[in-house]
């Protein structure tokens, strides 16, 4: 593909998706199951983004990983069945507005699975939308480039001429690691603080700001 592509990647739960309430009630039910206290709230949702069984083992200090993680999917597939996470407001016009753009290609990078990533693509009619997706299942946690290398290989666009979008350190760190661009979304669940402290160049706090966001990388 021409180098004149650029490429944007976006992270999805917290930043195209809200799955917060999804993924604490799934994550206190696989605790106890096992019969283990829970963490807080504000613990669950601080290893968002990196894989499953990485978050789990952080959460439980190592304790019946396996178990839990089993138990997790099965809680989170029960709740999804009652109802798909929502997207946050404006992301399906977001993702229009940058899909105009000819020279602009659009793919993911997520700790979901690709059963998970694939609802939501599907029940929110988003596939068209991306030319590459990369999920858990397939590599490494965040923040390893892995996911990135991957969608700079499929789509051929130079990692100078790309930019990450996401809402936690791992989805920031991850993108210095592969030597790209990053924005930070204050709407997900890391602070704008450490979003920026991780090497984000900006935190935009706006899902309608996204495109002119994106747009600005490129005219410094």
């Amino acid at each position: 593909m021409s180098a004149a592509l650029r490429l944007v990647i976006f992270d999805v739960d917290g930043t195209l998706v809200d799955s917060q309430d999804f993924i604490v009630a799934a994550m206190e039910q696989a605790f106890a199951s096992e019969g283990l206290q829970a963490p807080e709230r504000g613990e669950i949702l601080s290893i968002v983004g990196l894989s499953l069984d990485e978050a789990v083992g952080r959460l439980s200090g190592g304790l019946r990983v396996a178990a839990i993680v089993a138990a997790y999917r099965g809680a989170f597939l029960k709740l999804r069945q009652a109802k798909t996470e929502p997207l946050y407001p404006g992301v399906p016009e977001m993702l229009a507005e940058l899909a105009k753009d000819e020279t602009l290609l659009l793919g993911v990078a997520t700790g979901k699975a690709r059963r998970g990533l694939d609802h939501i693509l599907d029940t929110y009619n988003l596939r068209q939308f991306f030319v590459t997706s990369q999920v858990a299942d397939d590599h490494p946690s965040k923040p390893n480039p892995s996911m990135v290398d991957a969608c700079l290989r499929d789509t051929g666009v130079a990692a100078a001429n790309t930019v990450i979008i996401g809402d936690t350190v791992y989805d920031i760190e991850m993108g210095r690691a592969a030597g790209i661009r990053r924005i930070g979304v204050s709407w997900g669940y890391h602070p704008a603080e450490d979003l920026i402290a991780a090497g984000a160049a900006r935190v935009v706090d706006e899902v309608k700001a996204l495109p002119a966001a994106i747009a600005a990388q490129w005219e410094t």
